[in-house]
């Protein structure tokens, strides 16, 4: 399998050998090839944007299966189902007021209450606002380190590799920026963030270097260089924890101590709200990463080595060279979500950390079709999943880990676009081939 099988249909994706060229439909009645089929103007309109259309409905259906599980998880909706013969509206009721309250709660922790807002604007305290904004703070807070990993894996997908080694680049620069962060007191803070973020580029850019010149050099392949490397940095950090230079004086529990008030990303909003800096910078290295695909000789080479390799060798581009640099900027954006997670979120080391924002980073690339644009919305999602989710958990008895299904449902239809259009009878593009690619594109 390569990335040109897992990214949905449409996006660019690397051609191998073994590769087959499916022929475009037969022309029929109303369906000429290069040319959608006729129909009325919703259907025209649903075929040109098919992707984007099967994207929202694959969250849309994301959610009836979350709706659906919980419901039947539900004590009270199980009960209110068991006495439908005689009280079906109970049970329809009962069911639809668990869903509703559950989703307001998810949608209120992460966006925030009209009520709130208008109560802000109305009061116009610093008290008010902090409450009304502090949801869509907590959203942004937990989407930048989302967006940099994200990017990363969809800068990897571009050239036809997959990186699944967010984790241990994303630990690597959280290590790196978290002891400048910890030990170089006196520094101010213009001087001293600044060289932790760059410390935690450096570290994810050597993680990612490891697997690029294997890759590159010996024809390794990424994706069991990359896993191997996750477990590798967890033990790392984990006998790093027990150091001097990591563990506070005094203590033997495996956590770091925390680290300087000069290295921390600074508040955008004031101390009320946890919003930092993270986001600027993963707003910027978005529209770094846009303009390096799209406007850069090096972007040109990246995306003509994931359309076809043996194309790009004929062209004259340097395919070892390309995959290091690939790897090496996919690690210095991990080593980046991990110097903001460290620098603006939680300060201190833990086992296990970054574990989980370089696996979800894959999600990211996925469900945003390895575009900028794409990963910068798909990191919002999910970073209002994760704020949303805490929410609605405390305000419901519906678990946290219902949103892990549902981002686990949106990967299962992303993966699986002709199932979202036979369910929701959407006409794919018609016209033009298809790559179907096999192997590992090594």
């Amino acid at each position: 399998m390569t990335p040109s099988e897992v990214l949905p249909e449409g996006e660019s994706g690397p051609l191998q050998a073994g590769t087959a060229l499916a022929e475009a439909p037969p022309p029929g009645p109303g369906n000429t090839v290069g040319e959608p089929s006729r129909g009325s103007g919703l259907t025209r309109l649903l075929t040109r944007y098919n992707t984007t259309v099967v994207t929202a409905l694959a969250i849309f259906s994301a959610f009836v299966v979350g709706a659906v599980v919980m419901i039947a998880t539900s004590p009270q909706a199980l009960a209110a189902w068991a006495s439908f013969p005689s009280n079906p509206g109970g049970a329809v009721i009962t069911s639809w007021t668990l869903v509703a309250t559950a989703y307001a709660a998810l949608l209120g922790g992460s966006l925030g209450n009209p009520g709130a807002y208008l109560h802000a604007f109305t009061t116009r305290t610093p008290a008010a606002f902090d409450t009304a904004f502090n949801p869509l703070s907590e959203t942004l807070v937990a989407a930048a380190p989302l967006l940099l990993a994200g990017l990363s894996v969809s800068l990897a997908f571009k050239a036809g590799l997959f990186n699944i080694g967010g984790p241990s680049q994303v630990i690597a620069g959280a290590i790196t920026a978290g002891w400048v962060g910890m030990t170089m007191p006196g520094l101010p803070l213009v001087v001293h963030m600044p060289l932790a973020v760059l410390a935690g580029l450096a570290g994810g850019a050597v993680a990612g270097w490891i697997p690029g010149i294997l890759r590159a050099r010996t024809g390794a392949n990424e994706v069991i260089v990359t896993i191997m490397l996750n477990y590798v940095a967890l033990n790392l950090l984990v006998y790093l924890l027990s150091l001097p230079v990591f563990l506070p004086s005094g203590h033997a529990n495996a956590i770091s101590r925390p680290t300087l008030p000069s290295a921390q990303m600074p508040l955008l909003a004031g101390a009320g709200l946890r919003v930092n800096a993270g986001i600027v910078l993963a707003a910027l290295v978005t529209v770094a990463v846009a303009l390096l695909l799209r406007r850069t000789t090096l972007g040109f080479h990246i995306r003509m080595l994931g359309a076809s390799p043996g194309a790009a060798r004929a062209a004259g581009v340097s395919s070892p060279r390309t995959i290091t640099v690939v790897f090496v900027l996919a690690g210095g954006m991990c080593g980046l979500a991990g110097a903001v997670e460290i620098l603006g979120v939680s300060n201190q080391l833990v086992p296990n950390y970054g574990l989980t924002i370089g696996f979800t980073a894959i999600i990211v690339a996925l469900l945003g079709r390895a575009r900028p644009g794409g990963v910068a919305l798909a990191a919002l999602l999910f970073g209002a999943f994760q704020a949303g989710g805490l929410q609605m958990q405390a305000s419901t008895s519906v678990p946290i880990e219902l949103v892990q299904v549902i981002e686990a449902v949106i990967v299962f239809f992303i993966a699986a676009p002709a199932l979202i259009r036979a369910i929701y009878r959407i006409r794919t593009t018609g016209g033009g081939l298809r790559l179907i690619s096999q192997g590992w594109g090594g």
